[in-house]
């Protein structure tokens, strides 16, 4: 990558951060901006960065969609809730081209309701794998472990 293209990745990245946070701060709470941010960086970190193209108001909206899709945004007996309508409409975007982009997103970082890794705490704590680890193929509780091997798993799965 050549240090202009750098410097578009670096700006474009500032702004998705920036307009993410607004909504964040607007319509959801600090954990879901951490973690749009924490998304939108990895996504700069990419080979080929996604957000280099298109309209950076539906790579905002498709980044807030796609980790509302995996932390259960869309439905109402969760908190914080908000619709995809809601989404699109602060960024001014249609629904099917935000759910497209998200839907890139979440192939690209193999985003899924079991990857802990952009839940909310809320979606971990009420994981039902989240006391599963798999072990030379078998899936097996951490609890069955060995102490020292199941604190280093916990370490090790940030649980």
């Amino acid at each position: 990558m050549h240090i202009e293209d750098k410097a578009i990745v670096e700006e474009k990245t500032k702004y998705l951060v920036e307009m993410t946070a607004k909504f964040c701060r607007t319509h959801l709470n600090n954990e879901y901006q951490e973690l749009t941010e924490k998304l939108i960086r990895k996504l700069a970190r990419k080979r080929h960065v996604p957000f280099l193209s298109g309209k950076i108001e539906i790579w905002a909206a498709a980044v807030i969609y796609a980790l509302g899709q995996i932390n259960f945004l869309f439905d109402k007996s969760f908190q914080p809730y908000v619709t995809a309508d809601e989404i699109c409409n602060f960024f001014g975007m249609k629904k099917s081209s935000v759910s497209q982009k998200a839907k890139v997103i979440r192939d690209m970082l193999k985003l899924n309701y079991f990857n802990p890794e952009y839940l909310t705490q809320q979606m971990k704590d009420q994981n039902p794998l989240k006391d599963l680890v798999t072990i030379d193929g078998m899936v097996v509780p951490i609890s069955s472990l060995p102490p020292e091997m199941q604190e280093y798993v916990r370490r090790k799965l940030k649980i």
